[in-house]
């Protein structure tokens, strides 16, 4: 029987991070809309093209370029078994189709892991990245910052912020959750699927929780 797990939260929460330790554990793959995203972007896909400006100013990609991407992804032969759904859904509507993808594939969302952290503690996190202009590297001021400030460890280069990473536009990025991702959470609890995680701990708290809340489906699963 497959397993699908959703993963819900504010940017800056740690939903990538778990969502490896999921795929590591269950063997089920992570599917991202972030890195979905991403990759059509480098492409230069139609898709790509469409969710870059969005994304750039901290907005989310309209529903039908999500779904697009999403469906196309489950619908893989390596997601036979279950997935690992990490930033999407974020609109009710978006969930809503989901669980219409999911029913025709015979299946549905099993748990949803609602990770949650003050707006201080996200904005610290999402606003402490720092890349290399000429090499690369990539830095964060509170989990790996370099050692002169600016300047790479590596090769010397100046160091800059993408856009996304920029504090303007990661507040605008919580607003938008708050307004349009909250009401998920009312809407899987009526389910029965959510279960709530407190994200403010490091890597192993939050670990130690969503594996306690999966653990009983894995073996009701098997």
């Amino acid at each position: 029987m497959a397993l699908d797990i959703v993963l819900l939260g504010p940017p800056g929460v740690g939903k990538g991070t778990q969502a490896e330790r999921l795929e590591a554990w269950l063997g089920l793959p992570q599917v991202s809309s972030g890195d979905l995203f991403r990759e059509a972007i480098a492409k230069g896909t139609r898709l790509g093209r469409k969710a870059e400006g969005y994304i750039d100013r901290g907005e989310l990609v309209p529903d039908q370029v999500t779904i697009d991407m999403i469906a196309e992804r489950i619908a893989k032969p390596d997601c036979a078994k279950g997935v690992i759904l990490d930033g999407f859904p974020r609109t009710v509507e978006q969930a809503r189709i989901l669980d219409e993808l999911l029913a025709k594939m015979g299946r549905r969302v099993d748990i949803v892991l609602d990770i949650e952290a003050s707006e201080e503690t996200l904005l610290e996190r999402l606003t402490g990245r720092w890349l290399c202009r000429q090499c690369g590297r990539v830095y964060h001021r509170l989990s790996n910052p370099e050692q002169v400030r600016g300047i790479c460890d590596e090769c010397g280069g100046r160091l800059y912020q993408r856009e996304d990473d920029r504090p303007k536009t990661q507040r605008r990025r919580l607003q938008v959750y708050q307004d349009r991702t909250v009401p998920l959470q009312a809407y899987y609890r009526r389910k029965g699927v959510l279960v709530d995680i407190d994200g403010e701990g490091d890597v192993e708290s939050v670990w130690r929780q969503i594996k306690a809340a999966v653990e009983p489906l894995v073996a009701q699963k098997a």
